[in-house]
């Protein structure tokens, strides 16, 4: 059996010290990873229904076979691993602010960093994703301005909980705006809450994009033997007329 907990690496980030954690869970017989920022749980292999249903929902409704595609936040790579798993994926380009994030998957420390790694589809770029989504330049740096076909988010805990008060400029009509123009015409812009749907938001996005909407996402959470619900927002970029 493997140790009860292990600390598998620990950094200080500009935003605070940043954790990578083993557990073993012994109700259910299974080793917990987990990321945390200070006293601050960001990520738990243990919950991660939302997180892939975000890229299944996300690019459920797009056409074609050689999709393009953005995430922003690794964690710990569930929403980038179903989106490769995606037949129709052909690029996926992951945003990560934090660079021990990446290295743990580069040095596959975590369950999915070899998979990851070892698909020629995905790449890492180190960035800060609410600063190239208000550029000009996107978050291709070697292919400024390149559309893509889907932007899905992961990183604050909702668009009201924020891990840093600078990105609540991105959650405003403005933000949402300079975001869409990296997307092609009908791409998807898909966001994680984890939090039940905000009506004040959604209806925020269906003044920026069309067929706005928030989708629940329910599972059972085994600690506490009872259903836990996040969300998921979608929405489309207008296609012109």
């Amino acid at each position: 059996m493997s140790l009860l907990f292990e600390e598998l690496d620990y950094r200080d980030t500009p935003i605070g010290g940043l954790s990578l954690r083993r557990r073993r869970e012994l109700s259910l017989g299974v080793d917990v990873f987990e990321i945390k920022l200070g006293d601050e749980f960001l990520m738990s292999s243990l919950f991660t229904a939302s997180e892939i249903a975000l890229a299944r929902l996300g690019l459920a409704g797009l056409a074609g076979d050689s999709l393009d595609v953005v995430v922003g936040g690794l964690g710990l790579g569930y929403t980038a691993q179903a989106v490769l798993d995606h037949t129709a994926v052909a690029s996926l380009i992951v945003v990560e602010g934090l660079a021990p994030v990446i290295d743990w998957h580069v040095r596959a420390l975590v369950p999915l960093g070899g998979a990851l790694t070892g698909d020629a589809r995905c790449r890492f770029v180190l960035g800060d994703f609410f600063a190239l989504a208000a550029s000009g330049a996107g978050f291709d740096p070697d292919a400024p301005g390149r559309p893509f076909d889907a932007v899905l988010v992961d990183i604050d805990h909702s668009p009201d909980a924020l891990l840093d008060a600078g990105n609540a400029a991105f959650y405003g009509e403005a933000g949402l705006a300079r975001l869409a123009t990296h997307l092609k015409p009908g791409g998807v812009f898909g966001l994680w809450s984890n939090e039940l749907a905000d009506d004040a938001f959604t209806a925020r996005l269906a003044r920026v994009f069309t067929n706005a909407r928030a989708e629940a996402v329910t599972f059972h959470n085994p600690l506490q033997d009872k259903p836990f619900t996040q969300t998921v927002y979608l929405a489309n970029k207008p296609v012109p007329r």
